[in-house]
């Protein structure tokens, strides 16, 4: 039996690179856009019947849901158009996977959350890189930086069962990345889109790549604005924004097992918000990254890999930019140390910076594949107070890391991992109880999972168990907040938290249906709370319990009809003060149907999100906490795909046909700079229409 690495890293030899020949398009592209709403990878057939043509060529079209694609994995193509209308950062395109969720941050600039877990509990990689906002509130989230149609495959390992990507991740490890190119002879290949829609939506995205068999030069940029929105009651929401990015990569491919890369970019763009006191009028990026990555070394030596990475975040806020000066109401905006006054209003700076770097190597053997190797990181958070730079926080980690995966059987395989992580972080602010602390903690983690094929259908199980201990981030430790009882402050105080988790899960692939299930059970010791009862934030540890669950189907009702659902539902449990956990997304269903015929597709989406009652007032997390009971809703929504020629391909869709007013429970209270009533929760767009052209040459 051959090996099968999940969870594994990206090479030249296990990542599907794009071969690119002259005067042709690249085979993978006929896989950009054709249509229809749910049906995410597999053709279309009749019972009995074989594939046809058209279906070997319109594979998944516009995206409403992503299932799995092994065991424990989400990969998908992040360029290809979804709906709700395509994506203007991370977290709204994660939104389309079974169990993620966001906090609305106005019309962009979201925060991921997955299975109601947030923050430093997902791992968020860029290219193998880490890249973090500066705002002390969240404003500028690590998704907000990225735009997903820019890269070629999105990876979702779901719970800690993965150890080679970095430690902390108990609730998912996220990857976006790019390349490697590949070239048959010297040739060009150019793939873009532009779109419109309601509300002034502007995208325009450009990748091109130029090469031969020996490296490449690929330029990516692109551009995505609108303006404020209107909630189904015709209220205009303040929500505009406009940003950019620009990425260039030079790569050498002197054979077919040697990849080397050096890669940097820079964007910016700015954003108001409905639901913070202040605005964002900078989010300026820059990285750069070296990675190397030579296969086939010896008989039993299978790969090596090296990176080294660099990613800086220059971050202004301001109620003055954007909006006319509001009152400053507290610290829900982005207020925070640093904040200085402007001649009518305030405005803050800060920045943050990471390096990283990564050396991994991988062997295999008849019935075993075993992958071992080193990380490490440097994290600088400062603040920009009369005309200089301050530094107010330092983090420093080194880790260990070992992945084995055993080919027990035919139909049978065991995969465990373990880590070990040293932490070393500083408080540098000088004015606060612990200025010139020093914290250091050494944290494992692990996990151990076994997956089987079964032999009379087409299906997978599996089942396991993972440990993590996750170190508090900057945001959970900053001295301005009160720690747990008895501490200084949070940087004094804040435990690391220990997540103890069991996944299981099944996957059946047959000719006419397609399903999968996942579901979750785990205790959490020291789990970090935001409590905001008092004037000033409390950051507590409390235990906690959380379970849930991830299913869906699609099912080919005829050759070109096609029906899909999908359901997600977390829960959580604060033990210590016998009462739910906050920001628990209530239980959602997707409905689909798709019709799919030659280079045309339709399709319509139904999402249902049912109340949320279990509540813990006034607790949260860093960006949110919860505000009352949420109302359910529904939204219906329409898309289709044209497919002009092997170039040109037009979809459209209708977002909240029925243009009705709701908002989500994961949500800001609105800024009562933009007249919202105390606690009050941002609604979301009403009807929207949008269209998208993508092309290829």
């Amino acid at each position: 039996m051959p090996m099968i690495s999940h969870d594994r890293a990206p090479s030249a030899r296990s990542m599907p690179a794009r071969v690119i020949t002259p005067f042709t398009r690249r085979g993978a592209l006929a896989t950009t856009l054709s249509v229809a709403t749910i049906l995410l990878t597999a053709p279309c057939l009749a019972q009995g019947a074989n594939p046809s043509a058209e279906h070997e060529d319109l594979k998944p079209l516009v995206v409403t849901a992503v299932p799995l694609s092994s065991p424990i994995t989400v990969e998908t193509d992040p360029r290809q158009p979804r709906q709700p209308a395509p994506a203007s950062d991370g977290a709204d395109y994660l939104k389309t996977i079974p169990g993620f969720a966001a906090i609305r941050n106005g019309g962009t600039n979201g925060d991921p959350v997955f299975r109601g877990m947030f923050g430093s509990r997902l791992q968020i990689l860029t290219n193998g890189s880490e890249m973090l906002g500066a705002c002390p509130n969240r404003m500028d989230a690590p998704t907000s930086y990225i735009s997903p149609e820019t890269y070629d495959r999105l990876t979702v390992t779901k719970g800690p069962q993965s150890v080679i990507w970095g430690p902390g991740a108990s609730a998912a490890t996220i990857r976006f990345d790019r390349g490697p190119e590949r070239f048959d002879a010297p040739g060009v290949r150019v793939d873009g889109s532009v779109m419109t829609g309601t509300y002034g939506r502007l995208d325009r995205r450009l990748d091109a790549t130029a090469g031969s068999r020996d490296g490449y030069l690929r330029v990516i940029g692109n551009e995505s604005e609108a303006n404020d929105y209107q909630d189904g009651d015709g209220d205009t929401v303040p929500s505009r924004w406009d940003k950019w990015n620009t990425d260039v990569a030079l790569g050498w491919t002197p054979d077919d097992d040697t990849w080397l890369e050096i890669s940097a970019g820079r964007g910016d763009g700015e954003a108001r918000y409905a639901g913070r006191r202040m605005d964002g009028s900078q989010f300026l990026r820059e990285t750069a990254g070296l990675r190397l990555e030579k296969t086939n070394l010896g008989e039993h030596w299978r790969r090596l890999e090296f990176q080294a990475n660099y990613a800086y975040a220059d971050h202004v806020m301001d109620n003055v930019s954007l909006r006319d000066p509001a009152p400053m109401e507290g610290m829900g905006g982005g207020m925070a140390m640093g904040s200085r006054s402007m001649s009518d209003g305030m405005a803050m700076r800060l920045d943050n910076r990471t390096r990283s770097a990564r050396l991994a190597s991988t062997w295999e053997w008849d019935d075993i594949s075993w992958i071992a190797g080193v990380d490490a990181r440097r994290q600088e958070h400062r603040r920009h107070d009369d005309g200089l730079w301050n530094s107010d926080y330092g983090r420093t980690r080194f880790g260990v890391f070992q992945r084995l995966t055993w080919q027990a059987s035919d139909q049978g395989r065991v995969i465990g991992g373990m880590r070990l992580d040293r932490y070393r972080v500083e408080d540098r602010n000088d004015d606060t109880a612990t200025a010139g602390d020093t914290r250091r903690r050494t944290l494992p983690g692990g996990f151990v999972r076994y997956e089987r094929d079964l032999a009379a259908l087409p299906a997978t199980w599996y089942a396991g168990i993972g440990h993590v201990q996750r170190f508090p981030d900057y945001w959970e430790l900053k001295p301005d907040q009160n720690g747990p009882n008895g501490s200084l402050n949070a940087f004094d105080g804040v435990a690391p938290e220990k997540t103890t988790q069991l996944d299981i899960g099944a996957q059946y692939r047959g000719e006419r249906t397609r399903a999968w299930v996942s579901g979750y059970v785990g205790h959490v010791e020291d789990f970090i709370l935001f409590d905001y009862a008092d004037v000033r934030t409390r950051v507590d540890n409390v235990d906690a319990r959380i379970a849930g669950a991830e299913l869906g189907i699609a099912h080919d009702l005829t050759l070109h009809w096609t029906g899909e659902a999908n359901l997600a539902y977390a829960w959580g449990h604060n033990a210590g003060d016998d009462e739910p956990l906050p920001q628990i997304p209530p239980l959602e269903a997707r409905f689909g149907l798709t019709y799919e015929r030659h280079d045309v597709s339709l399709g319509a989406l139904w999402r249902l999100v049912a109340p949320q009652h279990r509540i813990a007032l006034e607790k949260g997390n860093v960006v949110g906490q919860d505000l009352g009971d949420a109302a359910g809703f529904g939204v219906f929504s329409l898309n289709g795909t044209y497919r002009l020629d092997p170039r040109f391909t037009l979809s459209a869709g209708v977002d909240n046909l029925f243009d009705k007013t709701y908002s989500e429970h994961l949500n800001l209270a609105g800024s009562a700079g933009f007249g919202y009533p105390a606690e009050t929760r941002v609604n979301d767009p009403g009807r929207m229409l949008w269209t998208r052209l993508d092309f290829h040459f």
